[in-house]
């Protein structure tokens, strides 16, 4: 089958990826830069597995010119990034709308599957908007810097068929079996909805993920707060198998690309419905920001706050949203002194703060070290460090 995969970030490239081990496959970017990188085997993003598999005999190309690759497709993938518009209110779906209009106007028949997130009753409304009527709506689960290895050891498989929508269910199956084919599981729960319930299990699953991050980031403010031992208490609680020993790690807050929007978009999804949980996790996010920032300052004394790293996990290249840049708003609105060491920083400044890229110099300029996740190359230093990461993993 010939697919094109319009996108290559986590989610585009990982989709790509995964189904050109069988079928050909073209992916889709404005960049050239990335397209030469996928075309020699390299991959333009952080991820272990993808890295690796494109180093196997891959059906995967890289191309800039959208219309070729629309026009030949019998399938075509649509992973753009939505970001969440705080002044809309809602996910910026244009990327999506743009591929929309390119898919009608070169290749109406064919098969479209919208992957990026979206708000709730998109795809429905899109289908009634545009002619490429023959539309699905795939929700992605998976994690940054694990994007690939989630795609080929999927939790489930949900396929969303809008009810205005001339896609049928065959069609849904054809593309639940593409990603089962190219998985590596044999038993992975596939899930047929309308488009609408799709779009609803990806905020509410995203949105649980960020109250329960929020819960033990507040059960570490507790214990920080009471000279309490923060990791016997999860401990504790976690060995109850209702509550499980998994994203329990307490940080400065949940960020990244997926669960800071996902949860604001759900609220607005609500609109005048009742809720307390669903906003009162977005407002627990800022205030565990609030919270660190205000330790770090006092354990800083006035002295300069270095940052270690402005990713929000090991192994990752991503800091859009990371809730370090939260925290170091909030110190540079107190006053605060602050400069980073994040070597993926070219530039000598980020948005106005002083990049260190010697390491030794960072640490000897630093009165306390920021880290939202403690690695080995701070251990000299531990004395300064200040980090909640009890666990040493995301």
């Amino acid at each position: 089958m010939k697919i094109a995969v319009a996108g290559v970030g986590y989610v585009g490239l990982a989709q790509a990826v995964l189904l050109a081990q069988k079928h050909e496959v073209t992916a889709i970017t404005t960049t050239p830069a990335k397209a030469e990188k996928i075309n020699s085997g390299v991959s333009p993003i952080v991820d272990k597995e993808i890295s690796e598999y494109m180093k196997k005999e891959l059906r995967l190309r890289a191309s800039t010119d959208a219309e070729s690759a629309y026009r030949e497709a019998e399938l075509i993938i649509i992973a753009t990034p939505t970001d969440y518009d705080p002044e809309l209110n809602l996910f910026n779906t244009s990327t999506v709308e743009s591929v929309l209009a390119t898919a009608e106007r070169v290749n109406p028949d064919a098969l479209v599957v919208i992957k990026s997130t979206v708000p709730v009753g998109y795809a429905e409304s899109v289908t009634e908007r545009f002619g490429c009527r023959r539309l699905l709506f795939s929700p992605e689960f998976l994690r940054e810097g694990k994007a690939l290895y989630d795609n080929l050891h999927p939790s489930r498989i949900v396929v969303g068929i809008p009810r205005s929508s001339t896609a049928s269910r065959a069609d849904a199956e054809l593309f639940a079996g593409l990603l089962l084919e190219g998985s590596l599981e044999s038993d992975t729960p596939v899930l047929y909805t309308n488009s609408t319930e799709a779009e609803a299990i990806k905020l509410f699953a995203n949105t649980y993920l960020a109250v329960r991050v929020s819960y033990f980031n507040e059960l570490d403010t507790y214990c920080e707060l009471n000279g309490l031992d923060t990791r016997q208490i999860i401990d504790g609680v976690c060995l109850d198998p209702r509550i499980g020993a998994h994203y329990n790690n307490p940080s400065f807050g949940y960020g990244g690309y997926c669960l800071p929007k996902d949860t604001k978009q759900l609220v607005a999804n609500f609109g005048s419905i009742p809720n307390r949980i669903i906003s009162a996790s977005v407002a627990a996010n800022d205030e565990r920001k609030d919270h660190i920032a205000r330790r770090i300052a006092e354990r800083a004394k006035g002295g300069v706050v270095g940052v270690y790293r402005l990713t929000m996990k090991a192994n990752s290249d991503n800091f859009r949203e990371s809730s370090i840049r939260g925290v170091i708003a909030r110190l540079k609105a107190a006053g605060a002194e602050v400069v980073i060491y994040e070597p993926t920083l070219k530039a000598e400044s980020f948005e106005g703060i002083r990049v260190i890229a010697d390491m030794a110099e960072f640490k000897a300029l630093s009165a306390v070290i920021v880290a939202n996740r403690m690695e080995d190359a701070l251990r000299d230093v531990e004395d300064k460090v200040y980090t909640r990461d009890l666990y040493k993993r995301d």
